[in-house]
């Protein structure tokens, strides 16, 4: 794949990791365990942290990532196997955080895909706020998985290779 295209695509990963970082932080920042709470009859605590727990994570993952674009942008010349490393990283942090978050307190159900609806699931059911936060974060993940799938093919072709 040519420089242009690896830089490209780091390109468009750092605007879509600037943008989801500012909507995750703006809800965290916005956001506490008690305003969870109340927004649902039946909230359950230990849920409801959970979910605010992984958002924290998935927003570190999302910084670093954008951090780790910054710097090879800025590198000269471009440097497009660091960018394909860091590209395969975001992929394996960010945006398999997002789709299959530790604790399993949501999930990916593929079989939506299909049918054009939403294919996050919650475990439990979730407040109001959290749930059109990821429903509107699912669209761009999505976007960004399909881009950054080659480099996870890619990738291991490429270790097993150099064995």
């Amino acid at each position: 794949m040519g420089n242009s295209i690896v830089m490209s695509q780091t390109k468009q990963v750092e605007a879509f990791l600037e943008q989801t970082v500012q909507t995750i932080s703006h809800y965290l920042n916005e956001t506490t365990l008690t305003g969870l709470l109340k927004e649902q009859e039946d909230g359950k605590r230990t849920y409801n942290e959970l979910l605010l727990s992984n958002l924290r994570r998935l927003v570190v993952y999302c910084e670093e990532g954008l951090e780790a674009c910054r710097v090879v942008l800025n590198d000269e010349p471009f440097r497009k196997a660091a960018a394909e490393k860091i590209l395969y990283r975001i992929y394996h942090s960010c945006i398999t955080e997002f789709f299959a978050p530790k604790n399993d307190v949501w999930y990916e159900d593929s079989r939506s895909a299909y049918t054009g609806r939403n294919s996050i699931k919650f475990r439990e059911v979730p407040p109001p706020s959290f749930q059109a936060l990821i429903a509107s974060l699912e669209g761009p993940f999505q976007t960004i998985r399909e881009e950054l799938e080659f480099y996870e093919t890619d990738y291991r072709t490429k270790m097993i290779q150099s064995k």
